[in-house]
C-alpha cells in the first residue's frame, strides 16, 4: 500500500505559479498584459510625466478663437473710423465720456508716457534680442523667426496710423492745443505692439503656468495704463485708443497665426 500519511498540498504546474506576479504562461489569468490595450485612452502612450495618455486636443479651436480676434476687431475698428469720419452720432457720446474722464494731472502724464516710442521700444528690443539668442543658443529651429516677425509689425505701426491720422483728420480734446492727426491714437497703438509681441514671442519659452500668466497680466496692465493715462490727461478722446485696441489686437492676433505656423515647441527655461 501506498504511503497515507498526510504531506502538505503540492504545488500544480500551470495553477497556482500562474497567480504570480508577471507570469504570462498558456494558464496563466495575467496573460492578457502582455497584449496591446483595447481601449483608444490605453491605447496612447503615456505623456512625459509618466500619466497615462490624455484626450488629444480638439483640432481647429484655437485657430478659430484667433480668427474671431480678427474679424470683429476689424469690424468694430471700420464701423468706429466711419463714425469718425462722418462725424455720426457716437462722436456726441465720446465728447461726454471725455468731459468726465478728463483731468489733467503728473500722474496721468506719466501713465501716458509708458506709450512713447522711447519707453515702448526699448523694452521690444530687449525682449527680442533675449529671445533670439536663446533661441540660437539651443539649437531651435527658426529660431530667428519669432523676434523678426515681432519687429516687421512693430514697424508696421508708424506705416498704418500715420496715414490714418492725415485721412481722417480729427481735432483734439480743449485739454490740448489745437490741431488734427489724433485718430487713432498712436501710443496706444505703440504699447499694444510693443508689450503684446514681446509677451507673444517670450510666452513659449516659459515654463510656469504663473510666470506666463504673470507676464499677460503685465502686459495688459501696461496697455490699460497708458490708455488711461492718455484720456485722463486728455492726449486723446476716448474713441481714439479704443479704435487702436482694436487695430492692436488685429494685428497681435495676425502674429500669432504666423508664429503658429512655425512653432516647434521650443526648449523651456529651467
Amino acid at each position: 500500500m501506498g504511503d497515507l500519511r498526510p504531506r502538505p498540498p503540492q504545488l500544480r504546474p500551470g495553477r497556482a505559479l500562474a497567480h504570480t506576479t508577471g507570469a504570462s504562461g498558456s494558464e496563466s489569468p495575467h496573460r492578457s498584459d502582455s497584449r496591446p490595450p483595447q481601449t483608444p485612452r490605453g491605447g496612447r502612450p503615456a505623456d512625459p510625466d509618466g500619466r497615462p495618455g490624455t484626450t488629444p486636443p480638439v483640432p481647429g479651436r484655437p485657430t478659430s478663437f484667433l480668427w474671431l480676434f480678427l474679424a470683429l476687431p476689424a469690424l468694430l475698428f471700420a464701423l468706429i473710423t466711419w463714425q469718425v469720419a462722418a462725424d455720426g452720432p457716437l462722436l456726441r457720446l465720446d465728447t461726454r465720456l471725455s468731459r468726465t474722464l478728463v483731468h489733467p494731472d503728473r500722474a496721468s502724464e506719466l501713465l501716458a508716457d509708458l506709450g512713447n516710442v522711447q519707453v515702448a521700444v526699448p523694452v521690444l528690443v530687449v525682449v527680442l534680442v533675449y529671445v533670439a539668442w536663446r533661441g540660437r543658443a539651443r539649437g531651435t529651429d527658426h529660431w530667428w523667426l519669432p523676434p523678426l516677425a515681432a519687429a516687421v509689425l512693430m514697424a508696421l505701426v508708424p506705416a498704418i496710423v500715420v496715414p490714418l491720422k492725415e485721412l481722417i483728420a480729427r481735432g483734439g480734446t480743449p485739454a490740448v492745443p489745437p490741431g488734427t492727426g489724433y485718430y487713432p491714437s498712436g501710443h496706444t497703438a505703440t504699447a499694444m505692439i510693443a508689450y503684446g509681441a514681446s509677451t507673444l514671442v517670450l510666452l513659449p519659452w516659459l515654463r510656469s503656468a504663473y510666470a506666463r500668466r504673470g507676464v499677460v497680466i503685465i502686459c495688459a496692465l501696461l496697455v490699460a495704463c497708458v490708455s488711461f493715462g492718455l484720456v485722463r490727461r486728455g492726449y486723446h478722446w476716448p474713441l481714439d485708443v479704443v479704435a487702436s485696441w482694436c487695430l492692436g489686437t488685429v494685428l497681435l492676433a495676425s502674429l500669432r497665426l504666423f508664429l503658429g505656423r512655425f512653432r516647434s515647441d521650443p526648449p523651456t527655461f529651467s
